[in-house]
């Protein structure tokens, strides 16, 4: 690696190294100054709050690294700009891509790393996270023996066109209590609803009690009279592992889960569920393009700053690029959302309109 080569990049690690530390800093202190009286009321442990504080550093990680890259970026070439080191450089015939080839390089890695980190780590992570903050705000003083989860008024799509409806699910017992289960035809028309108190899985069959079942015609109205059995094996293919799958929030699951839960989705024909989920989807794959391309935003920002604009100057750019940057992106999945853009088109739309930018900008450049 040459001289030059590693004077740019040492610059920009430790200024990208430096923003994580006070951004997550900052937000520890905020946070805990902020909750301090419920937690001081709820005697949380140390312990309990180092473990809830580091479960949630991979968050801010995947959140922060972006504007990180951003910061280092504008600082960094607005300080070569500053000492007239850019005008030497180009003046000796190298172009700006030479120069920041390094830094590029650089920006890519962290995206694979924010796209490790946000499907394998994130999901895990936020999931403990929420468990902990549940346990601080019940009381850390209380019992200490954990309480077996219980899941209350679950809405599910399943496979075969199905809706559960369930007042209460305990994954623990593998039961379901208070049942309500709809099938569609492919029309969303009606065609069944089995009504039954609790079920119960063993042996890999769901096995329902007090079961009521109501077939219907295509005009919704109850075909004959309802089937009655205390007792009824019932031919669901979903586990109670699926069951807590398909309740889990998508930021609880990694790409693969989202994937199969909207596979699930598409057998029940909620079109416009199953569009928000895919723009998820798509997001989970774009989003760690963010830090190459804001890399490639920032340097032309840097260079067009005056010679005497170093330092606040570079960190305010950042602020005001940063901000612009999420106000598009944000509108772009809004439209998305509202069904007016395709969910891939949705999610990338302003990675490429800000990509497209950068080069344009790049190009302009003396």
């Amino acid at each position: 690696m040459r001289i030059l080569d590693r004077y740019i990049l040492k610059s920009v690690l430790y200024i990208f190294i430096s923003c994580i530390f006070v951004f997550l800093f900052l937000y520890v202190v905020i946070d805990l100054l902020s909750n301090l009286e419920d937690i001081l009321k709820q005697r949380a442990t140390f312990i309990l709050l180092l473990r809830y504080y580091l479960s949630y550093l991979p968050v801010m990680f995947v959140q922060v690294s972006p504007f990180a890259c951003l910061i280092s970026t504008v600082y960094t070439f607005g300080r070569l700009n500053h000492n007239n080191e850019i005008i030497a450089l180009r003046s000796s015939g190298l172009s700006i891509y030479k120069i920041a080839k390094n830094v590029l390089l650089f920006g890519c890695l962290i995206s694979v790393l924010v796209f490790w980190v946000s499907d394998r780590v994130v999901p895990t992570a936020l999931n403990e996270n929420q468990k902990i903050k549940a346990h601080i705000q019940e009381g850390s003083g209380r019992s200490k023996l954990k309480k077996p989860d219980v899941y209350i008024n679950l809405s599910l799509y399943g496979l075969r066109n199905r809706l559960f409806f369930i007042n209460k699910f305990t994954p623990v017992t593998k039961t379901m209590e208070g049942i309500t289960i709809l099938e569609q035809d492919e029309k969303q028309n009606l065609t069944k609803k089995i009504i039954a108190s609790k079920g119960v899985y063993a042996d890999g069959l769901w096995k329902f009690f007090q079961c009521i079942t109501y077939d219907f015609d295509q005009n919704s109205q109850v075909i004959d009279e309802p089937i009655y059995f205390e007792e009824q094996i019932m031919s669901i293919p979903e586990t109670p592992d699926d069951l807590t799958n398909l309740r889990q929030k998508p930021e609880l699951m990694n790409i693969r889960q989202m994937q199969d839960y909207i596979w699930r989705l598409s057998k029940s024909g909620a079109t416009s569920v199953i569009r928000n989920l895919k723009i998820d989807l798509y997001q989970r794959f774009t989003m760690p393009f963010t830090s190459i391309i804001i890399i490639l935003l920032g340097i032309p920002f840097s260079l067009m700053m005056r010679k005497r604009a170093t330092g606040m100057s570079s960190i305010g750019i950042s602020i005001l690029v940063g901000f612009l940057y999420y106000i598009l992106d944000a509108f772009c999945l809004a439209i998305g959302k509202s069904g007016l853009l395709m969910p891939l088109l949705a999610a990338s739309l302003s990675h490429i309109i800000i990509l497209s930018s950068s080069l344009y900008l790049i190009s302009k450049l003396p």
